[in-house]
């Protein structure tokens, strides 16, 4: 089946099940206060359906939402494992037609300083000090990833079966005594919603280049993930509103006092 494309949804032509994602999304957002009037936003963009799917929902609600904000998207292209070329103009046009600004980054995915170690938590950490040093240089508070709730479930089952911990993913999490906080819009939104968008519209979504991809503990876990739900749809809200985010806030008012 030929993909629909993705200018369609641009246009103005949402059909009901997306309109319902974008609302979702809209839903994680206004719960922890996430994206207020004027905010710079930069959003970590891996290439992938999740986070150009992110990049799609916070664009399209900017149209008719009250407030104004600012976004540009930032993707890490690593040395070692480099981005299929062909791909880099289609996602310049994506950006663009998103009016988001777009920045590629080569960056090395095996520092120094990781002595050989690599893992799926040493190329997280990397990546996420890159993103901080982008923000920081670029006057950016905000930064958006692409984890939805299957993410937040996965997370919880490694925590909990792994290092007998039950703990996740925050919607919101705060750094550097609040300078800086990774914000996830889509915490409410299943994954097989961003699945359905790539495979109806033509995003231009870049095959994973991750050594580990389909082979680490959280991909072993979707299929488990996938057969709780077979018993109670419900699995992944039940483990989402097992915890307490309560105290998931973006404390604003503290950095207006500061710069006083």
């Amino acid at each position: 089946m030929e993909k629909m494309s993705y200018r369609k949804l641009i246009d103005g032509d949402i059909p009901p099940w997306v309109m319902r994602f974008i609302k979702d999304t809209g839903r994680g957002i206004n719960a922890f206060d996430m994206i207020r009037d004027k905010e710079k936003i930069l959003l970590s963009v891996s290439g992938g359906k999740d986070s150009l799917a992110m990049a799609l929902a916070l664009s399209l609600r900017r149209k008719w939402l009250p407030i104004d904000y600012t976004m540009k998207a930032v993707m890490i292209d690593w040395i070692e494992h480099p981005v299929d070329k062909a791909f880099i103009p289609l996602l310049k046009r994506y950006f663009s037609d998103l009016d988001i600004d777009f920045e590629i980054k080569k960056e090395n995915q095996f520092p120094a300083g990781f002595k050989n170690a690599f893992n799926c938590y040493l190329c997280s950490r990397n990546r996420r000090r890159i993103l901080f040093e982008t923000a920081r240089s670029e006057g950016f508070r905000l930064i958006a990833m692409g984890h939805h709730l299957d993410d937040l479930t996965e997370t919880t089952m490694m925590n909990l079966f792994f290092r007998a911990e039950f703990a996740t993913m925050n919607p919101v999490q705060e750094f550097f005594n609040g300078k800086l906080y990774v914000i996830r819009p889509m915490i409410l939104v299943r994954e097989q919603v961003t699945k359905r968008l790539e495979e109806l519209y033509d995003l231009p979504v870049i095959k994973p280049v991750c050594p580990y991809d389909g082979t680490n503990i959280r991909a072993n876990l979707k299929p488990i993930v996938k057969e709780l739900c077979t018993m109670n749809k419900l699995v992944r809200e039940h483990v989402y509103n097992a915890h307490d985010f309560s105290d998931c806030v973006i404390r604003r008012e503290k950095i207006v006092n500061q710069s006083t």
